[in-house]
């Protein structure tokens, strides 16, 4: 007569010690996993910044802009404060409008963001259309004076007696040749529709 198959109890109690051993082993290994997940995570954007820059990557954000309303600067590792360069701003209001910018000169150092704000009124009893055109002197500077945001790129509709103010947020090159140490960033305001008048120094 056969014997039933019944482990002994010690063996039963060995199977679910192992079990119990490797079930605490995978709680343990999902812990220390999600950890180093939630540290890499951490540690990504001092990391992303470490290395833009070491390898000199020029990250501007435009998230950190100031409210435009005042001149202002922006966070940028790339600022050579080394130089400081003098920006002149010239307004030519060339019709029955005032245009005029908040401050007539700022000093900026190289790779550092900067924004300025004009004003803009229109005397008229009229709605009027109008853009502005912008030039710069010397004008070797113009490869290096980028604006990242600037009333110039579109037109814009004012109504009678509308006073808007708009920023120009701009910054200038580190490559800019040494010998600049002015720049002028000079707008010429006209109204769309009629004859584009000719910014100083006779070219767009």
């Amino acid at each position: 007569m056969p014997l039933p198959l019944t482990p002994p109890p010690g063996a039963t109690l060995a199977k679910a010690w192992r079990l119990h051993r490797a079930n605490a082993d995978m709680v343990f290994k999902l812990v220390v996993i999600t950890a180093l997940m939630f540290g890499f995570g951490y540690a990504m954007v001092p990391l992303y910044k470490h290395i833009c820059a070491a390898l000199g990557i020029n990250v501007l954000s435009l998230t950190e802009q100031q409210v435009p309303g005042a001149v202002g600067t922006l966070r940028n590792t790339q600022v050579d404060l080394s130089r400081s360069i003098t920006v002149e701003f010239d307004a030519n209001a060339r019709g029955p409008w005032d245009f005029m910018p908040d401050a007539r000169t700022v000093r900026v150092h190289p790779g550092e963001v900067m924004t300025v704000v004009y004003e803009f009124r229109n005397r008229q009893d009229r709605t009027m259309s109008a853009q502005a055109i912008p030039s710069y002197a010397p004008k070797q500077a113009t490869a290096h004076f980028t604006k990242l945001e600037c009333f110039c790129f579109s037109e814009h509709r004012l109504a009678p007696g509308e006073v808007k103010r708009w920023p120009v947020t701009f910054v200038i090159d580190p490559r800019l040749p040494k010998d600049v140490s002015t720049i002028t960033l000079s707008y010429t305001f006209f109204e769309v529709g009629g004859k584009v008048p000719l910014p100083p120094g006779g070219s767009v």
